[in-house]
């Protein structure tokens, strides 16, 4: 199973969009607080629909509480300061992942980067032209791929609709 972990998020809408695309992937949601918001944010809800029910979401007190409940499993830094690309990483291997995502505003600790730099992944980018990508956009992007790698299990790769365009 994979999981994604949000590192102290500040921007409710990011929050709410990626609790969405953890509903649509079967994705566990980890919060490790302090959060910029509150929960019942309406920002956060208009960002997750009426998908937020549907979320598996987990909350920690800090850093250490989360790394604690892991338990020494794989666990995938996800920073622009990574040396190893996203995609380079083998997923299916039947073990639970976890992708950790930084706040918005100053990522993950640097300390914490350095004590797990060979987990740190990075989604390729032109560095000259933005600091960084979406925090919602990038969730996406890795969960999808280690998805890929997963055959998608557990998901629908196509689906019938009563009023289907392509029928």
């Amino acid at each position: 199973m994979n999981h994604i972990v949000l590192f102290e998020p500040q921007i409710p809408a990011n929050t709410g969009n990626i609790a969405r695309t953890c509903a649509a992937t079967n994705t566990p949601l980890h919060l490790i607080e302090p959060l910029g918001f509150l929960t019942d944010d309406k920002h956060l809800k208009r960002a997750g629909l009426d998908y937020w029910h549907d979320v598996n979401i987990k909350y920690y007190p800090n850093l250490e509480a989360f790394l604690e409940s892991i338990e020494g499993k794989p666990l995938h830094l996800v920073s622009k300061f990574a040396r190893h690309t996203y995609s380079d990483v083998n997923y299916a291997d039947g073990e639970d992942h976890y992708f950790i995502f930084g706040k918005e505003t100053t990522g993950l600790p640097e300390n914490f980067m350095r004590d797990y730099e060979a987990q740190c992944i990075r989604v390729p980018m032109n560095d000259e032209h933005v600091r960084s990508l979406n925090l919602s956009n990038t969730a996406a992007l890795v969960i999808y791929e280690a998805l890929r790698q997963q055959d998608f299990i557990g998901l629908e790769k196509t689906h019938i609709y009563d009023n289907d365009k392509l029928s």
